[in-house]
């Protein structure tokens, strides 16, 4: 007799179909008042903010009559641009700056503020910064947005805020005007928010800047973008310079700000100095530092992940001095698959001391949920629960909610990617109040699974099948009755 062999791969069981997503660029559009499309931002905002970007022109007009007056005039009212870290914000602060270069404003007349690590642009320390350097033009890009005091309150500063986070006309500081993409899905990049105001405004920004569009786009959406309406057609940008060279130019800007030195200024200069991506995979720093995250990244991404009693939720726990729990996350988010799973939590216990950075994915298997499941939301929610102290619940009742005591960088940026940044002892009660690792509750009339009650020893007192039932019941000679 021939043994079977074993199955083919054809033979075998077919894997589990990923879930379907619907392309990104075929979210429903909002229009305007006139029935135009909103996009990529409201137009009167767009409008304002290409005044406000030529508008150092209006000012030399009136204050100097002779050309070689122009940059001692405008050496006096200093543009600060102040981009984000990773590949979209650093793009959209070059694709601002080379638009401002071509407009005829001096390379010497522009400067940029780049946070420290750890730091937010709204915290004291920054403002503290940027006012020292006396600007007469801010553009703060790709922050997110936060209610709040001017970020600089001296006279005749501008302030304008250029975003895609999820954020309400009240999420901005004192003093300040800003372009948001948020509520106008397709949600834009910061960078493709940047070049969409930009483009008309000079003759040269679409073949100077359109690498850094896509740049930054891929940074932030992936490299799987179809770059299909409302989005601008860049196919003569992939053909110039090859999707795969500006995708290694992505990594590439994103790895120093992830690295424990957060070298960031090596990843802004290599953006502004060249016209020219292919120059940018040829930075040594930038090469080095790629290597030292995907080091850190392969180290830390095996930990094993803790669920919630309900399993919409997966933590996983690290502890890193580089900043690679984004990283973690999305990858996880890719892998994981369950009907129940809501959001990936990666949670870094060494990235600042004293504090836990955590980064929030929705899985892929989660992106198509009707209703859509929103992140913020879902964190305000658990952080909004109460526990009981447990050494005087009875005398005490219920403690202030969390919500209320964690602070202003929880449940920042984007309702499918969020996180935050929180003291050590909150973050415990983060994880206590979402339940994770503990086990769901079993019910008081709940036996346990029929498996389980097979390996316990003991008869059922309900069984009838028994063996007087199947022999008949004899007498004591042994015949039958």
């Amino acid at each position: 007799m021939k043994r079977k062999g074993a199955p083919t791969k054809a033979q075998s069981k077919p894997k589990k179909p990923r879930p379907d997503v619907p392309e990104y660029h075929l979210a429903p559009s909002v229009h305007e008042e006139d029935g135009s499309v909103q996009w990529p931002a409201p137009n009167s905002q767009i409008e304002r903010a290409r005044e406000i970007i030529r508008e150092w022109q209006v000012f030399l007009r009136r204050q100097v009559e002779r050309p070689a007056d122009v940059h001692s005039a405008q050496s006096q009212r200093q543009t600060l641009i102040v981009p984000d870290k990773d590949a979209d914000g650093l793009s959209s602060g070059a694709i601002l700056r080379h638009t401002l270069m071509l407009l005829g404003l001096p390379a010497d007349c522009i400067d940029v503020h780049l946070l420290r690590k750890g730091n937010n642009v709204y915290s004291e320390v920054e403002r503290q910064a940027m006012a020292k350097q006396k600007p007469a033009y801010i553009f703060v890009v790709d922050h997110g947005s936060r209610a709040g005091p001017p970020l600089v309150d001296a006279e005749g500063t501008t302030t304008l805020i250029i975003d895609h986070h999820e954020a309400t006309d009240d999420d901005f500081p004192e003093k300040s005007e800003h372009v948001s993409a948020c509520h106008s899905p397709p949600v834009a990049t910061s960078s493709l928010l940047t070049y969409e105001i930009c483009e008309p405004l000079h003759p040269d920004v679409k073949d100077i800047c359109g690498w850094l569009c896509v740049v930054g786009t891929h940074g932030d959406l992936g490299n799987t973008l179809k770059w299909e309406p409302p989005f601008p057609d860049m196919r003569d940008v992939m053909k110039k310079y090859t999707k795969k060279v500006l995708n290694d130019v992505v990594s590439l800007v994103n790895a120093p700000r992830r690295t424990a030195t957060y070298d960031v200024i090596s990843a802004w200069d290599a953006l502004c100095e060249t016209v020219e991506p292919r120059s940018v995979l040829k930075v040594t720093r930038l090469l080095a530092a790629r290597a030292e995250v995907s080091a850190e990244v392969e180290r830390c991404t095996h930990a094993a992940p803790k669920f919630s009693p309900d399993g919409k939720v997966a933590v996983f726990r690290i502890r890193s001095e580089a900043q690679v729990h984004p990283v973690i996350a999305t990858r996880w988010a890719g892998h994981l698959q369950s009907k129940a799973l809501e959001f990936v939590m990666v949670a870094n216990e060494g990235y600042l001391p004293g504090l836990v950075n955590f980064s929030c994915r929705i899985p892929r298997c989660a992106r198509n949920r009707d209703p859509p499941i929103s992140i913020i939301e879902q964190l305000r929610f658990y952080a909004s629960l109460t526990e009981l102290d447990s050494v005087s619940a009875a005398a005490q009742g219920q403690r202030t909610p969390l919500i209320e005591r964690i602070g202003d960088n929880f449940a920042r940026g984007h309702v499918q990617a969020s996180g935050g940044i929180v003291g050590v002892d909150e973050f415990e009660e983060l994880m206590r109040l979402m339940k994770i690792g503990e086990k769901l509750a079993k019910k008081d009339d709940e036996d346990g699974s029929p498996v389980k009650a097979k390996k316990k020893g003991g008869i059922n007192p309900g069984q009838k099948n028994t063996l007087m039932g199947y022999f008949g019941k004899k007498d004591m000679t042994g015949a039958a009755s």
